[in-house]
């Protein structure tokens, strides 16, 4: 089972070398291998292509280099708005 990157969800990664600054990312829009993100929901979209690592797909949205930030789809937030309509 592969877990996957739902749009409309947002994921967190923290910095490398800084784990008290944590980058919020939420994803707008997807392809089978495409995500659209926009950062802590104030840049507009950028796309970034999903890789799979482990059953897991995997995205860097600020551009892949040696210590860019990396989402994973099994890192997400919980929604606020379902967790009030419980």
């Amino acid at each position: 089972m592969t877990i996957t990157f739902e749009a409309g969800k947002t994921y967190t990664c923290s910095a490398f070398n800084e784990d008290d600054h944590v980058y919020s990312f939420e994803v707008v829009r997807r392809t089978a291998k495409m995500i659209w993100t926009k950062r802590d929901g104030k840049e507009k979209e950028k796309a970034s292509r999903v890789r799979l690592i482990d059953g897991v797909e995997v995205a860097s949205p600020m551009g892949r280099y040696s210590m860019s930030p990396t989402i994973w789809a099994s890192q997400h937030e919980k929604s606020t708005a379902s967790a009030t309509t419980a």
